[in-house]
């Protein structure tokens, strides 16, 4: 039976696509402009939430959860950039440790370094 094997991609509205994209690439994804990037292996999460779930912004309808290999460095470097960054004991715990923070439109982004192997 077929599967599917993976996310191939994160489409959103945005007020201005280019620069949003170039702030992604920037302080995010790194990836020189390109459109698309090689992930890393690894678990991908695939969770509806109920309509009136606080994990994120009741006014938004999506919250992007990225996988890193160093949460603290990405803080760090996001923090240098000017970009705010939270991070909560209650959210660190056996699925990992987590960090968020909003790109420039608001959007609600999770920063997730699953735990060691």
């Amino acid at each position: 039976m077929a599967q599917v094997t993976g996310i191939g991609g994160v489409f959103f509205r945005a007020l201005d696509p280019k620069a949003l994209a170039e702030w992604y690439d920037t302080h995010l994804l790194h990836q020189s402009g390109a459109p698309t990037w090689a992930q890393a292996a690894g678990p991908t999460v695939f969770a509806p939430f109920p309509a009136d779930t606080d994990y994120f912004p009741a006014d938004k309808a999506f919250m992007l959860n990225l996988r890193v290999d160093d949460l603290s460095g990405m803080i760090a470097a996001l923090n240098a950039a000017g970009i705010a960054t939270e991070t909560r004991a209650e959210w660190d715990g056996p699925y990992g440790r987590f960090a968020r923070l909003h790109d420039p439109e608001g959007n609600p982004i999770e920063l997730w370094q699953p735990p060691a192997a």
